[in-house]
């Protein structure tokens, strides 16, 4: 199991009949890496990309410092959301496709992606 599967395993749809008192802090945890502008708005820029991001290409577009854009990145990979690729001194960063559906499902609170 991967570091980003493993952060998400506990999360479980909001739809869900009941959820414990630890499936919601995990679902939580996840809410919270995305509860800043500044993170959805990488999320954004990695899932208009056709393919991995330099993390010094997003500094201009999201008007950060690079240790700020940093500490969000760690945030999202942290959360599983984000999958990082070091090439030689650089970070390159794409979205996890599989936590991205299994985000997804957690919001469908009509049912219909089960």
């Amino acid at each position: 199991m991967t570091g980003a599967t493993t952060a998400m395993a506990g999360c479980v749809p909001l739809a869900a009949p009941a959820l414990s008192n630890e499936e919601a802090e995990a679902t939580a945890r996840l809410f919270a890496a995305l509860g800043d502008p500044h993170r959805v708005k990488i999320v954004n820029l990695l899932a208009t990309s056709p393919e991995p991001v330099c993390i010094c290409n997003l500094i201009g577009p999201l008007g950060l410092a690079q240790p700020t854009v940093s500490h969000h990145m760690k945030k999202l990979v942290e959360a599983g959301l984000l999958e990082r690729e070091q090439r030689g001194k650089w970070a390159f960063f794409s979205l996890n496709h599989e936590a991205v559906s299994k985000l997804a499902g957690l919001i469908d609170l009509e049912g219909k992606s089960r």
